[in-house]
């Protein structure tokens, strides 16, 4: 069995037991139903069974026990944290893909394929070794490259780009490098030590996107969404504050803890009319401006 069909086989016992608790006996059936429906080999021991449990846990922090007051297998913890979430997503989209043999029949693919993930491969090499990396970088607000020696700590996604966070050994300070305008990358055979103290996660926690705002601390900001947008909102979230403050037919009012940034106000500004800032002020004045500016580059072409 490849491991493609393992990874496929586990994704599909946590989607099962995510629903209600199951005995091995319909763990086993829907595993069989599975592959008769997707030609697959799914059909597994009870001792296979068990190591799949073990691999669950370890791969994506899912605990699966046996509870024997219902005699049934049940999630006893699930994470349920980004990474393991976008796992899951990835299989159910090969899943999906795999029934097909003529997808470009029915499926269209956004064929905008951000520059600079030939590098991936190299910089999880380099983070998991704790490897200093250099490179040649050039920022779409200057002018001219520069190279740069960096301390790799992790990786994010954000609107299907991907980006570095790292210490830039020459000012020691804590940096977001964009994958797209990265090139020349070189893996040194330096080793660095991972500060104990840094949490991506953390790093980012007041964050809508990849600018970490140097002074700017977290606020309180509510929007009102319309009868349009609302559905959009509460099915996929602005950001992991996201909390619900109203929720009528014609209108959604939620509230985010967040800094104020460039890449907030230009997500607000991508929902158009259908929605309206409620507060802070100073977040209220961006998109205003942003607007108006907009309207001015209009009015100075009659």
């Amino acid at each position: 069995m490849s491991r493609r069909e393992t990874l496929q086989r586990q994704v599909l016992i946590v989607s099962t037991l995510r629903k209600r608790p199951a005995s091995f006996s319909e763990v086993s059936e829907i595993l069989e139903r599975e592959s008769e429906l997707n030609g697959y080999n799914f059909n597994i021991s009870k001792r296979t069974f068990q190591r799949d449990c073990q691999d669950i846990s370890s791969l994506y922090n899912i605990e699966i026990v046996y509870d024997n007051s219902i005699r049934a297998y049940c999630i006893k913890y699930d994470d349920h944290s980004g990474l393991s979430e976008k796992m899951l997503e990835t299989f159910d989209t090969l899943n999906a893909l795999k029934l097909g043999n003529t997808l470009s029949e029915y499926i269209q693919f956004d064929n905008r394929r951000p520059k600079g993930t030939e590098n991936l491969y190299g910089l999880i090499h380099s983070i998991k070794n704790r490897l200093v990396i250099s490179f040649t970088y050039e920022r779409f607000t200057d002018s001219g490259a520069f190279t740069r020696r960096v301390e790799p700590y992790a990786l994010k996604e954000f609107k299907n780009r991907w980006y570095l966070i790292g210490k830039d050994q020459m000012n020691g300070n804590i940096r977001t490098y964009g994958l797209d305008r990265l090139e020349d990358l070189e893996i040194t055979k330096q080793k660095f030590l991972y500060p104990e103290d840094f949490s991506h996660e953390q790093h980012f926690r007041y964050s809508f996107g990849i600018i970490i705002p140097d002074e700017n601390k977290p606020e309180e900001i509510i929007l009102s969404f319309d009868s349009i947008a609302r559905k959009y909102i509460k099915s996929m979230p602005l950001h992991i504050s996201q909390k619900i403050l109203l929720d009528r037919e014609d209108e959604l009012i939620v509230s985010l803890n967040l800094c104020v940034t460039f890449d907030l106000v230009v997500e607000i500004l991508s929902y158009g009319k259908h929605v309206k800032v409620i507060q802070p002020q100073s977040l209220i004045d961006q998109v205003v401006h942003s607007l108006q500016s907009s309207i001015s580059r209009y009015s100075d072409t009659n």
